[in-house]
């Protein structure tokens, strides 16, 4: 579970300093560029602990970045609306369904029986 929270806050402080800006327009780019630069440094110092726990715990890389990448789409939606003021459509819902389908699959314990005379490539 510490994985979890600590990719949770990560990816608030990655949205925050990739997309906070946007609003204000006025901020010139160099001290944007700056100031999300600063933000992102939490986010790394969430992040780096966060894989190297969850790795540790035996979750392995492609499952941390599946994990991950769900987080970011929730926490980006939420950014979106509550920020940026912008709302999301059907074509999001779709998009968002399709990747956590990945998550179902990634998380399943998938086994498959082998074929004996089949020779492995």
């Amino acid at each position: 579970m510490t994985p979890v929270c600590l990719l949770i806050i990560s990816n608030i402080f990655m949205t925050w300093a990739w997309y906070g800006h946007l609003r204000q327009r006025e901020m010139p780019l160099l001290t944007a560029i700056l100031v999300s630069w600063g933000i992102a440094f939490f986010e790394y110092c969430l992040m780096v602990p966060a894989n190297r726990i969850g790795y540790s715990q035996g979750i392995s890389t492609p499952t941390l970045k599946i994990i991950q990448e769900i987080i970011t789409l929730v926490v980006f939606a939420g950014f979106s609306i509550w920020w940026l003021d912008e709302p999301l459509h059907w074509r999001h819902a779709i998009a968002f369904v399709l990747i956590l389908s990945a998550v179902v699959v990634i998380m399943q314990p998938w086994s498959f029986p082998t074929d004996q005379n089949t020779p492995n490539h």
